[in-house]
């Protein structure tokens, strides 16, 4: 699978993260990124954490919290606009076969879609805030599964950050290079 964006996308977001608002932004992006934003603020976490590893679980903290709040805001889209909002955005963005993926695994699992899909690298998260509208998923326990699993997936990040430091960056920079250069 070939992604030429993500090495480009990584690179803006460095020079994001280094802004004096950064932790403000991410928490922005977070949000978003939650609810409609095709732009995941995992490069912004790893970016900042990289310059200053003793702060990765504040930064993992303003993460969990902006994808908290913006997926009830993409829970409420996918239970009151589906046709309006989701209908057309899954189509613009090329997200159909995401969105259908993630139908099936709520079939499948229930609520541990969502938990499932909290750690998916390449499936936006966005699909199952919204999905869980759409079915009408009990709002609660939607609530409590969404922070377990967004809760994990950035303090697990920052956890490998804390403990490895900036040394981890150049794994990261190489896997996007390849990601981004292959199969060309």
């Amino acid at each position: 699978m070939q992604f030429p964006f993500l090495l480009k996308w990584y690179d803006k977001i460095l020079t994001w993260s280094k802004h004096p608002k950064a932790p403000f932004y991410l928490g922005v992006l977070s949000f978003i990124d939650a609810s409609l934003c095709p732009i995941s603020p995992l490069f912004m976490i790893l970016s900042m954490s990289f310059a200053e590893p003793q702060r990765s679980f504040y930064f993992a903290l303003i993460a969990i919290v902006g994808s908290f709040f913006g997926g009830i805001l993409g829970y409420m889209i996918g239970l009151l606009a589906y046709e309006v909002i989701v209908y057309p955005f899954i189509h613009l963005m090329g997200y159909v076969k995401y969105y259908q993926m993630a139908l099936q695994w709520f079939d499948a699992w229930g609520y541990w879609a969502i938990i499932i899909g909290c750690f998916m690298p390449f499936m936006p998260y966005k699909i199952f805030t919204i999905g869980a509208g759409i079915l009408q998923l009990n709002f609660p326990g939607f609530l409590l599964v969404s922070l377990i699993g967004r809760a994990g997936r950035f303090l697990v990040i920052a956890a490998i950050i804390r403990w490895g430091g900036p040394k981890v960056e150049p794994y990261l920079r190489r896997m996007l290079t390849q990601l981004s250069e292959s199969g060309r």
